[in-house]
C-alpha cells in the first residue's frame, strides 16, 4: 500500500513581541497566521471500517490541532516567559487578556517547532507527522519537516 500525505489548514490571529529584537517587532504587533498540517500514513484498507480509505478523517485531524494549537493560540498575546515582557504579560492577564508565556521566542521558526512537538503526541501510531507550515504574512512562513528533524 502505498504512503498518503493529506493536508489540513488552519487560521488563527495571535499577537507577540519580541524582546532584545533590533526592529519594530520588539513592539507588541499581531499576525494573520495560517499553519498547514502535513500528516503521512497509508489509507485504512479494511472495507468494513467506517474510515474507509482515509488516511486519518480530516475531523480528527482537525480536533487534535485545535485542541492543541488554534484554541490556545487564537487571540493570545505569546510572550518568553524569561524576559522583562513578563511584568507586562502580568499587567494583560489582570486586565482579563489571553496571555501566553512560553518558553522560547515567539518566532514563527520557535512557534512550529513547538507546534510539531504538540501534534506528534497526539497522532495516532501509525500517522506521522510529516511537515508543518507557519504563515505569519503572505509572503513569510517558517517550515518544519520530519525528515529534518530525525
Amino acid at each position: 500500500m502505498s504512503n498518503i500525505r493529506i493536508t489540513k489548514q488552519f487560521s488563527f490571529e495571535t499577537g507577540h513581541a519580541l524582546y532584545g529584537y533590533d526592529g519594530k517587532c520588539k513592539n507588541v504587533h499581531g499576525h494573520s497566521y495560517r499553519l498547514d498540517v502535513t500528516v503521512i500514513g497509508q489509507p485504512i484498507t479494511d472495507n468494513t471500517n467506517v474510515k474507509f480509505g482515509m488516511v486519518i478523517d480530516f475531523t480528527d485531524l482537525k480536533k487534535i490541532v485545535k485542541e492543541e494549537i488554534v484554541d490556545v493560540f487564537d487571540h493570545a498575546t505569546v510572550f518568553n516567559k524569561n524576559t522583562p515582557h513578563v511584568e507586562l504579560a502580568k499587567e494583560l492577564q489582570e486586565r482579563d487578556h489571553n496571555v501566553l508565556l512560553v518558553d522560547y521566542q515567539p518566532t514563527s521558526e520557535m512557534m512550529v517547532i513547538d507546534f510539531a512537538s504538540k501534534i506528534k503526541n497526539r497522532l495516532p501510531n501509525n500517522i506521522k507527522l510529516h511537515s508543518l507550515k507557519l504563515q505569519e504574512t503572505a509572503s513569510s512562513y517558517a517550515q518544519w519537516f520530519a525528515s529534518d528533524n530525525d
